[in-house]
């Protein structure tokens, strides 16, 4: 089962038995799951293997069917029929006895042809008129009306684009198959007796430690615990850069060391990794049909019929009504029905989308089925959440101030020394800056917190109070110099602090939750492609419009509770845009659910972000959804070549037939030739 003529076959043969309740076709991959009866597996099969095909249960699809290669038929008999197909056309050309092109042209069909002739008669015994069918009659009509080599030669040229076209599909195979060859069969653990030893993957647990050396792919997801390095990780997350790694960071499945050794524990098995809910994912993405491949399958089942029917019209209305020649009305009712396969179009559709979802895997774009990769391209807002998907997530310290004589007192220690205490986010950045500057934390005695103030403490036998604006206006140390200074901060969107004894300002700190310097490229890519920005947060209106302004986005929402944030994105539904929404966090659940494209910030690693998002981001990089938007225009653009290439070969040589120049072995171009350029167009997609 490896094109749409045996998926067209099967389900016309399933879908009418009561064991039957759904079916779900993944062409790419081989795989057909059917949902059944308890007691519906033996029927399912039997009528399978009616089809002259072989059904086999696997209960690991994904893993197993990735690992298998396809098999490959010996090429010996085709160029046997190639050789006896040429003699044919020679014997004929040269006026020798008809007997002796009649034996080379039987010879050249029976040693390429009959594969096709058993599947032909298998479809008609079924009522399916697929090309297996179509190209039986119409050699068997050549055979029949003594066109030899002509019979010969389209059967031989049927058989060369067949083997053209499944290397073809193999290489659409290969582009999702590679992925799970990233990750090694064996792990180095570590074993109760303290020992090390090579075991295979999948028998790893949860909680083993496994040892990695220089050069090596990281078998399982887990988490350092001893030792640093550089890992590659451009196969998960598309990250062009190596990251550094320290324990306590996550390591992916898939990903390269490059340098360093290092020990993690196991946090999920081979069946659960991120390389593995990928792989799933792309694999469901394939089996969901996108629009364009519904509307090509219903155009097929009733232009495959109408084509034939024309064909026997073709064949009979003339020599009956018309007084035309037999033979030559039926040589052109028997080109009509090679022309009538639809094949390249049909094929089209699915080496395309897989193509496109393959590009996109590759840079860590993971997108949930073909729906979305085609309707990407009519993207024209983009709602975007701030924290941790704009900015870093987490307060920095940005700016220092110092209004006391620094040269009597150490107001910046002072001020670390009382944050350290703390536990509030705001005091926890400046902990943090105060220990990465190297600086000597002091006795804090009587530390207390004052709700929705800040804190205070004694240092040195004095009271210093750290707090926020509201606090220095209370404590009456508020000149114009320093409200001067808070506002200009505070109008920046940074959450401002001051040091004092009570008497006077010692120094004014500044915190704020940095943007990411991708964050201003992906705005401007995504302003080049048309696509408006809005940002949604549940900070205030002032902040939110600083930041919209600093990144170039073209409009802020402040104070967006997760209610908010989804009846914002079903305003912009109702005015009839086609909306996106970006966020990471739980909060933007809703939103993400009511956007036409839901894309999840940071999933690597987050089971919950690759099962629900439209499409995950494996990485924090924003430009990926510009990126997004290009593989998504790209593939559009080639799903309407193809169609466009497929329907005008056909109309082409259907109207060369009508006015007596088509030929059979012209038939077989324009539908193998046709299928082929389409499916060599569609893998242009790999390579974006």
């Amino acid at each position: 089962m490896d094109c749409p003529t045996e998926e067209a076959l099967i389900r016309k043969k399933l879908s009418g038995m009561g064991e039957v309740k759904s079916l779900e076709f993944n062409l790419m991959q081989r795989v057909l799951t059917v949902v059944h009866r308890a007691d519906g597996l033996p029927a399912v099969e039997a009528a399978i293997r009616e089809l002259g095909m072989n059904a086999e249960n696997i209960n690991n699809a994904r893993t197993e069917n990735f690992d298998e290669a396809p098999q490959t038929k010996p090429l010996w008999p085709l160029a046997l029929g190639v050789g006896a197909a040429i003699a044919a056309e020679s014997v004929d050309l040269l006026g020798m006895p008809e007997w002796t092109a009649a034996l080379l042209a039987l010879l050249a069909v029976f040693t390429c042809g009959l594969d096709t002739y058993r599947k032909g008669w298998i479809a008609l015994r079924h009522g399916n008129l697929n090309i297996n069918a179509l190209m039986s009659i119409a050699v068997t009509g050549g055979l029949v009306i003594r066109q030899w080599p002509e019979a010969a030669m389209v059967m031989v040229l049927f058989s060369i684009a067949e083997v053209i076209e499944a290397r073809s599909l193999d290489r659409a195979r290969n582009a999702i198959r590679s992925l799970v060859q990233l990750a090694p069969d064996y792990a180095t653990v570590r074993q109760p007796d303290g020992s090390w030893s090579d075991q295979p993957a999948a028998t790893v647990v949860i909680g083993s430690l496994v040892r990695i050396k220089p050069g090596q792919r990281i078998a399982l997801d887990g988490s350092i615990t001893s030792g640093h390095s550089t890992l590659n990780q451009a196969a998960i997350t598309g990250e062009s850069m190596p990251v550094e790694k320290a324990p306590g960071d996550q390591v992916f499945a898939g990903t390269l060391n490059e340098a360093g050794s290092f020990e993690y524990e196991v946090t999920a098995d081979a069946g659960h990794s991120t390389l593995a809910r990928i792989i799933e994912a792309v694999e469901s993405a394939q089996g969901a049909r996108a629009p364009t491949q519904r509307f090509v399958d219903q155009f097929a089942r009733i232009y495959t019929p109408v084509v034939f029917f024309v064909a026997i019209g073709v064949a009979l209305v003339p020599p009956l009504l018309l007084a035309g020649n037999w033979q030559d009305w039926i040589y052109k009712a028997l080109v009509l029905l090679v022309i009538a396969c639809p094949c390249a179009l049909v094929i089209s559709t699915p080496v395309t989308i897989v193509s496109g979802l393959a590009a996109a895997a590759r840079r860590g774009i993971l997108i949930k089925g073909g729906v979305y990769l085609e309707q990407g391209h009519r993207l024209t807002v983009l709602a975007l959440d701030k924290t941790g998907t704009i900015t870093h997530g987490k307060p920095a310290l940005t700016d220092t101030v110092r209004f006391g004589p620094s040269e009597e007192i150490d107001s910046l220690r002072i001020a670390t020394s009382l944050a350290a205490r703390s536990d509030h986010p705001v005091s926890f950045a400046i902990a943090e800056a105060g220990r990465m500057s190297g600086i000597a934390l002091l006795e804090v005695a009587g530390f207390a917190a004052l709700p929705g103030r800040g804190v205070k403490g004694t240092v040195g036998g004095v009271d210093y109070l750290l707090g926020n604006h509201r606090l220095i206006h209370e404590t009456g140390v508020c000149s114009p110099a320093v409200e001067a200074r808070l506002t200009e901060l505070e109008a920046q969107g940074k959450t401002v602090i001051v040091l004092t004894d009570g008497k006077e300002p010692l120094i004014l700190l500044a915190v704020a939750d940095t943007i990411k310097d991708s964050s201003r490229v992906a705005i401007q890519a995504l302003r080049e492609l048309g696509i408006e920005t809005v940002m949604m947060t549940g900070d205030n209106t002032r902040t939110a419009a600083s930041i919209a302004q600093q990144v170039g986005i073209d409009k802020a929402l402040g104070d967006q509770l997760p209610e908010d944030k989804f009846q914002a994105i079903e305003r912009y539904i109702r005015d009839g845009r086609y909306i996106g929404m970006a966020g990471d966090g739980i909060n933007d659940a809703p939103a993400l659910a009511r956007a036409d494209i839901g894309f999840a910030m940071g999933a690597a690693g987050s089971d919950t972000a690759i099962e629900t998002a439209d499409v995950a981001l494996m990485d924090d990089d924003l430009n990926k959804i510009g990126r997004f938007v290009q593989i998504s225009r790209m593939t559009r653009t080639v799903l309407i070549q193809n169609i466009t290439l497929a329907l005008g070969i056909k109309a082409v040589f259907l109207a060369l037939t009508m006015f007596g120049y088509g030929t059979m072995w012209m038939a077989v171009f324009a539908d193998m030739g046709a299928s082929l350029i389409v499916v060599a167009n569609g893998l242009r997609l790999v390579r974006q």
